[in-house]
């Protein structure tokens, strides 16, 4: 079965030098939608969308699925 993380978009964010706290601020999403993110849960696609919009990338600079 695949799962989602979201390694890419925490490499991103480092290279950027863009703090989770900063993406949550600039994206506007809750601190649930966060926890999930760090828990590599799945999160809508709106979201996702809205950070590409945001960090001006591509969905696989975010999101990877692997084998669990």
């Amino acid at each position: 079965m695949k799962t989602v993380s979201y390694k890419p978009l925490f490499k991103l964010l480092l290279d950027r030098d863009i703090s989770k706290v900063q993406l949550r601020d600039m994206c506007g999403y809750s601190t649930a939608v966060a926890t999930k993110l760090n828990k590599n849960e799945p999160v809508s696609l709106t979201i996702i969308l809205t950070i590409c919009d945001k960090l001006d990338c591509r969905i696989e600079d975010v999101v990877d699925t692997v084998s669990s």
